[in-house]
This record gives structure tokens, C-alpha cells and sequence, in this order.
């Protein structure tokens, strides 16, 4: 539906109230449409209005602003459509598919709304971070260590089990007797140690 017609039938099913609202916001569309310009932002228009009895950009985007985002949507629809790089024409080609220009326009709002959503992603989280989800379906506590299995653990990093036995910790992880014998394998006291640290 062009703009002129979807403001008379806006003007039929919205509050007589409104209708000089959405004259005046026909006629700052109207006038981009003449300049060339193809910006109708919210913002834009409502400024562009502000004299005029526009609302401003915060009251067109709330729910009771719904008759005039659907006017400005028109134009948008109507708008010639820009000329795209060869990667965006790839890419959002499907687009030009959709039935409708309404269609077609919320889509693109919402691909708007996608990009900027992942633009704030990267802000929030670090390049590089790491996040590691643990999604095993056993309750939490049956992975940590009792108080024995604890003690346990611990006696074989202590100096009393090490100096009972005549043993030695090794520079790999590991534990070697008297003969330089390997009585627990390499990375053995880190194993133990990061047990006890995360369990």
C-alpha cells in the first residue's frame, strides 16, 4: 500500500485525535521523499517534526505509536531500494523473494535488530573468552569429594606419606623411591592436586 493510501486508511481505523499526528508525519515522509532522501528513521522524522506536532522518536516506537511506525514503514517500503555490495547482495538476496514490501521491510528491521544485538555481544564478551558449560545430569555434589576421600588425597601429597615410604616427588608430577623407581606415574601429584582444588 503506497503511503497516500495508508495514511486514508490509517485516518479510518485510528483515534480522530491522532489524525492531524499522522498528517504531519505524512508530510515530513513526504518531504524526504522529495529531497531525495531516503532516511526515515524515527528519530529523523521526529525531529524533522518537532514543530509540527510529530512525537517525538520514543513515543512513536512505544505501543500507542503503532499507527504512525506503520505510516513511516510505508515509505520505507516505497523507498527506491539502495544499490548493495556484491557480499550483501549475496547474502540478503532472499530477501527481495518475500511476497510483500511489508514483508520485506520487517525482515530487514529485524536483521537490523540481529546485527546490532551482535555488535553488543562482542562488547559484553571478550574476544577469546573461554565459557565452559558443565552439563552433566547428576546433581552437583555427587562430583565433590567426601571428607575421607579428601584426607585420602591429601596424605598422599603430605611430607609424613612421603617420608614414611623414603619417596620423593619427582619434577613431572610423578613419585619415585630411594632407587629412583617411579611409584606413581608423571603428572600424578597435579592430578591429586586438581582434584582437590575443583572436587
Amino acid at each position: 500500500m503506497d503511503p497516500k493510501a495508508m495514511l486514508e486508511h490509517l485516518k479510518t481505523v485510528a483515534s480522530p485525535r491522532t489524525h492531524g499526528t499522522l498528517e504531519a508525519i505524512y508530510e515530513v515522509c513526504n518531504e524526504q521523499v522529495e529531497r531525495g532522501i531516503s532516511d526515515f528513521s524515527f528519530t529523523t522524522i521526529a525531529r524533522l517534526g518537532e514543530k509540527r506536532g510529530v512525537p517525538k522518536a520514543q513515543s512513536i516506537r512505544n505501543a500507542t505509536g503503532v499507527h504512525y511506525r506503520t505510516l513511516i514503514e510505508s515509505f520505507v517500503a516505497a523507498a527506491p531500494a539502495k544499490k548493495v555490495g556484491y557480499k550483501q547482495a549475496t547474502a540478503d538476496a532472499w530477501i527481495d523473494e518475500l511476497p510483500t514490501a511489508r514483508h520485506r521491510l520487517l525482515v530487514q528491521i529485524l536483521l537490523s535488530e540481529l546485527a546490532e544485538a551482535r555488535r553488543l555481544v562482542k562488547e559484553i564478551v571478550p574476544p577469546g573468552l573461554e565459557i565452559y558449560v558443565d552439563d552433566r545430569r547428576a546433581p552437583a555434589g555427587a562430583f565433590k569429594l567426601d571428607d575421607i576421600e579428601r584426607r585420602a588425597l591429601e596424605y598422599i601429597l603430605s611430607e609424613d606419606f612421603i617420608k614414611k615410604w623414603n619417596f620423593r616427588k619427582g619434577d613431572k608430577g610423578d613419585v619415585l623411591d630411594q632407587a629412583g623407581v617411579r611409584v606413581l606415574k608423571p603428572g600424578t601429584v597435579d592430578a591429586i592436586e586438581k582434584a582437590l582444588r575443583y572436587l
